[in-house]
Formats: structure tokens, C-alpha cells, sequence
């Protein structure tokens, strides 16, 4: 009788502390390391932040091939100008084009 006593006195209210501290760490450490957690925000900030740059750096790159794009629309170029300006760029010439080298003055030391 005095056992069951002791028992219920002692051990039943440290088993409930027991059981409410391991929900409360339950929480705490999902709350810090969980899907959402602190941790998370940081990773998704940084994931973030790496993203936004990598935006501008196509929005960057955009807008630069619609300005090469302007130029080759429109009147404004001749036809043989693009013409000559992409073979020139691709490295490519018609099989009934002649060539013609014309050779480079050599460049001095000091101009390297």
C-alpha cells in the first residue's frame, strides 16, 4: 500500500515532465531544423539571393542579344553588310567566293 503511494506521488508526476519535455524537444528541435525551421529560412534566403543574381545575369544577357537583334532588323542595315558581317563572325565563305589574305604587319614586343 505505501508503495503504490510512493509510486503515485513520485513517479507519476515525473513521467508526466518526462513525457512534456520530450514534446516540448519535439517542437524545439523541428522549430530549428524542421522543413521550416530556422535553418530553412537561412538555406532558402541564401537560395534566394543566388537566384536573384543569376536573374540579372540573364536579364543582362537579354538585353544585350536584343540589342545585337536591333541592329540587324530593319532598313537600317544592307543585306550584304549582315551578310559579310556573319561569314566574317562564323568563319565560313561561299565555294565560288574568292579569298583573298593580305598579310598583318608583324606587331612589335612593346605593343604585346
Amino acid at each position: 500500500m505505501m508503495l503504490r503511494f510512493v509510486l503515485r506521488s513520485l513517479l507519476f508526476p515525473l513521467l508526466l515532465y518526462c513525457g512534456a519535455g520530450l514534446v516540448a524537444g519535439y517542437f524545439v528541435w523541428h522549430g530549428v531544423n524542421g522543413q521550416r525551421g530556422l535553418k530553412a529560412g537561412e538555406e532558402y534566403a541564401e537560395r534566394l539571393a543566388e537566384l536573384e543574381r543569376e536573374h540579372a545575369a540573364l536579364v543582362a544577357e537579354r538585353k544585350q542579344w536584343e540589342r545585337r537583334i536591333a541592329l540587324m532588323r530593319g532598313d537600317a542595315i544592307d543585306a550584304d553588310m549582315l551578310d559579310e558581317q556573319a561569314r566574317a563572325t562564323l568563319g565560313r565563305v561561299h565555294r565560288n567566293e574568292v579569298v583573298i589574305l593580305t598579310p598583318q604587319p608583324a606587331r612589335r614586343e612593346e605593343e604585346r
